[in-house]
Order: C-alpha cells, then sequence, then structure tokens
C-alpha cells in the first residue's frame, strides 16, 4: 500500500465527511494515520507485536468452558439414555387404570382390551387414506417442486457467486431497480387479483385492502430512501463484493464443509428429540379428587422438567457454538487464503470432507477429533479441536444474548409501560449491545491467530484501533444490497415456477402455494449464501488491518479496495486535534 507524505494539517479535512472537496470513498493518508501509532508508543506494549496466521501447531484455549460444555452434552445424552430404559410403557393408558379404594392407588385395569383401539385406528387409517388421496395432486406437486428447486439451489449458488466474481458492477446496476419494480408489481398484483376474485374480495373489504396496499407502498417508499441515501457508497461496495466473491471462489470446500456441519448438527439433535419424547414416558398414574371423585392421572417423575431445561439449555448452546464454528472455519480457510504468498491454499486444506458427516454428530467426541485430522482441511480440525473451547465461549455469549433479548421483548409487549421496565431494558440491551460489539470480530481474529477468547478479544480492539478502523461493522450497505439480490433471484425463480405449474398441472389457486413454499426455501438457501459472503468479509477486513499493522501488503487487490473504506468516528475525533498540533 502506497504511502502518501502530506501535511498534517490537512488530516481535519481529509476526513471530513462534509467536505465537498474531499469525498467519503477519499483515499486516506498514510502518514495521518500512522501518527498516533508515533506519538506514543509506550501507551500500548502490544501494539508492535506482529499478528499473522498461526500456520503452526497450537494449543487448547479456554479448557474450562470445553470442559463445561462437556459436561453438558454427556448429561444430556447420559439421563436421557436413562429415560429411554426407565419409560413407563403404560403412558396414555389412562382409561386402562382405575382408581382402588383399598389399596388409594391406581392399579391397571386386567379387562381392559384394545379391541376398541384397534377399530378407532382401522377407522382413523381408512379416513387418513380418503384424505390422502383428495390431496395427492397437490401432495406431489409440492414434493417435486421443492426437491427440485433444492437440487437446483446448488448450481444456483455457484452461478450467483461466478456472476459476483466477474460481473459485479453489472448485476448491483441491474438489480437496483428491481429492488423496487418487483413489489411495486406485486403489491399491484395481489390487490387487482383480490379485487376480481368474489371470495377474496368478501373476506377482505375493500378498505382494508386499500390500507394494506398504502401500507407496503410506504415499505417500498423506504427502500427507496435507503437506496438515494446509501448511493455514494454504492460503487464502494461493488468492490468489497467482488473481493469477497473472489476469496470466496477460492475457497470452493467450504461449500461442502459448511453443509456437513449443518447436516452434522440435525443428526447431532436427532437423539435429543428422541430424549425429550422418552423423558415424558417417566411416571406413573397417581390418584386425584374431583368434587368427591376419584380419578387416575399421568404424573411425571420429579427430574424430568429438570431435564427439559438442560436438554434444551444444551441445544440452544450447541446452536450457537455450531454458528460460530461455520464463522470460525470460514475465517480460517480465508485467512490462509489471504497470507498466502502464492495465489493458491494450502495443499493439507483442500481434502475430502465426506468423513465430516459421521464425525460432527459427535462434536467432542475423541473419535472424531482423530478422524478429524484425517478427514478435513486443517480449519475445521482446529474448530474441532485447540480452538473448540474458544467456540463454546463465543457460541455461550451468543446464546445468552439471544435469550436475554428474547426475555426482554417478550417484557416489553406484556407490559410495556412502568419506568423500572424502561430502566431495566435501557441496561439490558445496553449490555447486549456491549456483548455484540466485544464478540464482532473475535471469532475471526482466533481462528487467524488461534488465541484465546478474552485474548482475542482485546487484541483485535487494540488492532483496529491502532490503525484507525471501526470494531463495529465494514460496510453494511454490502449485506442490504447482497439481500436485495437474493430477493430478486428468487422472486423471478417463484414467478417462473408459478407459470411452469400453470402450464403442467391442474392445481388451480394451489399453484401460488407452491410457488411461495418454493420461492422460501430458495431464500433460505440463498441467504445462507449471503452470511457465507458476509464473514469472508469481516474476515478479509482483519486481514487487511493485521496487514497494516505490520506495512505489508499480501493481497494487493484487497488493499486497493479496502483503503477507501472511512475511519472509525470514535478515534476520528480525538485524532483531528493532534494532526491540527503536529
Amino acid at each position: 500500500m502506497a504511502a502518501d507524505d502530506g501535511d498534517p494539517t490537512k488530516f481535519a479535512a481529509i476526513y471530513d465527511s462534509s467536505s465537498p472537496s474531499h469525498p467519503l470513498l477519499s483515499k486516506p493518508s498514510t502518514s495521518a494515520l500512522d501518527s498516533p501509532r508515533r506519538s506514543d508508543p509506550e501507551s500500548d506494549p502490544t501494539q508492535f507485536l506482529q499478528i499473522s496466521y498461526n500456520f503452526g501447531p497450537r494449543t487448547f484455549k479456554d479448557i474450562p468452558f470445553l470442559l463445561l460444555f462437556d459436561l453438558l452434552v454427556l448429561s444430556t445424552f447420559g439421563f436421557g439414555i436413562f429415560s429411554v430404559f426407565h419409560r413407563n410403557s403404560d403412558y396414555g393408558s389412562s382409561s386402562s387404570f382405575t382408581y382402588d379404594f383399598t389399596s388409594s392407588s391406581c392399579v391397571k385395569n386386567s379387562t381392559f382390551t384394545k379391541i376398541s383401539d384397534g377399530y378407532s385406528w382401522a377407522s382413523s387409517s381408512v379416513m387418513y387414506g380418503m384424505v390422502s388421496s383428495s390431496d395427492s395432486v397437490f401432495e406431489k406437486n409440492l414434493i417435486w417442486t421443492l426437491v427440485v428447486t433444492l437440487i437446483l439451489s446448488v448450481p444456483f449458488c455457484f452461478s450467483v457467486l461466478l456472476l459476483l466474481k466477474h460481473y459485479t458492477k453489472q448485476i448491483v446496476y441491474a438489480c437496483l431497480p428491481l429492488f423496487v419494480i418487483f413489489p411495486i408489481f406485486f403489491n399491484v398484483y395481489w390487490f387487482v387479483a383480490c379485487t376480481l376474485s368474489p371470495s377474496c374480495s368478501d373476506a377482505l373489504p375493500l378498505a382494508y385492502r386499500i390500507l394494506v396496499l398504502v401500507f407496503i407502498f410506504l415499505i417500498i417508499g423506504i427502500i427507496v430512501w435507503i437506496i438515494v441515501a446509501n448511493w455514494h457508497r454504492v460503487e464502494l461496495t461493488i468492490q468489497i463484493i467482488s473481493v469477497a466473491s473472489d476469496a470466496l471462489s477460492k475457497n470452493l470446500k467450504l461449500f461442502v464443509v459448511l453443509p456437513l456441519l449443518t447436516l452434522g448438527l440435525v443428526v447431532y439433535y436427532a437423539p435429543i428429540v428422541v430424549f425429550l419424547v422418552f423423558a415424558r414416558f417417566n411416571g406413573k398414574f397417581v390418584p386425584r379428587e374431583l368434587d368427591g371423585h376419584y380419578f387416575c392421572e399421568w404424573k411425571e417423575d420429579s427430574w424430568v422438567p429438570a431435564y427439559y431445561a438442560l436438554a434444551i439449555l444444551t441445544m440452544l448452546w450447541s446452536l450457537a457454538v455450531m454458528v460460530e464454528m461455520q464463522v470460525y472455519v470460514i475465517s480460517g480457510a480465508i485467512a490462509q487464503w489471504y497470507f498466502s504468498k502464492e495465489d493458491s491454499v494450502p495443499k493439507k486444506c483442500i481434502r475430502s470432507s465426506l468423513s465430516m458427516l459421521l464425525l460432527v454428530s459427535i462434536l467432542t467426541s475423541k473419535v472424531s477429533l482423530a478422524w478429524l485430522r484425517f478427514g478435513v482441511c486443517s480449519d475445521a480440525r482446529n474448530a474441532f479441536g485447540q480452538s473448540f473451547g474458544t467456540i463454546c465461549v463465543s457460541g455461550l455469549l451468543i446464546c445468552i444474548v439471544r435469550v436475554v433479548r428474547a426475555i426482554v421483548d417478550n417484557a416489553r409487549e406484556e407490559n410495556p409501560q412502568g419506568i423500572v421496565n424502561l430502566v431495566l431494558r435501557c441496561c439490558a440491551n445496553a449490555l447486549l449491545g456491549a456483548l455484540d460489539y466485544l464478540n464482532k470480530f473475535t471469532i475471526n481474529f482466533a481462528a487467524i491467530t488461534g488465541e484465546a477468547y478474552c485474548t482475542s478479544a482485546k487484541m483485535t480492539y487494540e488492532l483496529l484501533r491502532r490503525n484507525l478502523l471501526s470494531a463495529v461493522f465494514v460496510e453494511t450497505v454490502s449485506t442490504r444490497i447482497l439481500t436485495g439480490i437474493v430477493f430478486v433471484l428468487s422472486a423471478a425463480y417463484a414467478v417462473a415456477t408459478w407459470a411452469v405449474l400453470r402450464g403442467v398441472s391442474n392445481l388451480g389457486i394451489d399453484s401460488y402455494l407452491v410457488a411461495i413454499l418454493a420461492w422460501l426455501l430458495l431464500i433460505v438457501v440463498l441467504a445462507f449464501f449471503v452470511h457465507v459472503l458476509d464473514d469472508v468479509i469481516d474476515t478479509i477486513y482483519v486481514c487487511y488491518a493485521i496487514d497494516r499493522d505490520k506495512g505489508d501488503v499480501c493481497k494487493q487487490e484487497v488493499h486497493e479496495v479496502y483503503v477507501h473504506l472511512p475511519i472509525s468516528r470514535s478515534t476520528r475525533s480525538s485524532l483531528i486535534p493532534n494532526a491540527l498540533n503536529a
């Protein structure tokens, strides 16, 4: 990255976003950027540490949280297995128990027969067959449409990636008008279709239809305002998306490892769900008195509610751990690409990931860790090995933030009044915001260096602060534009699906429902793609900060783009007086 020697007194003008002669995307002066680092070299003893990707062996970090997660998982599976073998086979047979006045307890009726249940089962099966036969056409078309959509989503994602890599500017500028045209079209279409349909017009009066129409047009107006307000940042956003797409195209193995991690989470969840079902079978029938009459009622064992809480907590933490593990794997792979002097990825990282399907079902199993050393790249091996405790810490914080935020939102809906509730909500939001701020780039940094969570959080903050970069966000417009592109492409696919269904089937109005479900499925897949691309952008941002900190340039094309990012607002005000006094 070339250094521009300039007058330090121009520092305030360079970073004044209101100055017409210096736009937001102007290249900052390196001498001005380096001035705070030279002003007080002893203020931070870690500012001269050489931070880079740790290609060597790493040590285990955050072991207490790793052991705590292991304890929760083993307890969940241990008590779950106990619930399976300790279940009461009489669960659900309350009619076979009667109250015995002699023993003052519930006893099983020996004359109970299951003939009536057999007839009931047979009749319900016949009725189900009649219902399913009447809906067989709809179900068949729905299943085939979703299967075809899921299959086509794979080449669809790769096509979008290649288009964003080579034709980013054309794709963005072609989709920007469609961000407005498509919602207007769908809004007018449903209004006209509902007005012409007698059943719809009777169910939804004209006044309500107009109200919904105007409300959607207001939302479209907000979208137009967002586009206009951020128009000056579109060019920078296009370059950032292009760089991130190029980096992701060099690491296509992520599209194998990440879905397998998600599939592994599903496999890992399956026995826990089974254990939760069998936990309900642990109990017995106890007598109850109501208005002088005794009857038998099922009562669960006292440990069952506690097991439900344990299992749900384990599932929530495991979900957060899996999300953070995906971020870790993405960050490790992209960082290896970034810091590799050659335009290639280390060979040991390009291996078959098929064994992941069998391994991730037990996240902390030593057998899994042994197989991972042979089956997947070093990023996933570190994620399941030495850095798994760090990922558990991050996942625990994310889980706490989500749960507390849900509780706060629920409390606000139930009781929005009161000064005490307002103060508690403000404190909770401040705490949650601080945790989000702390966790933003920590996992990205931990994947690069292999440091513990707290060390990574501190070093990330110091790294970005020293280089006048934001520790909160990189570029929010890129996420909005990618989301808009996903909406446009999935909406076009939904329209094409509806047209095909109208031509080859006789679903009638049900074709709209099938097309909407196909649209939702494709949006989920493409949203996952956008999530991966966002993590790539964040990782490149941290790698660029490490380069600036060392005065090195590992990827020239990245520096040519990221150098245009605005400096952190929190440091701008403190640096302007120093530049003026220099």
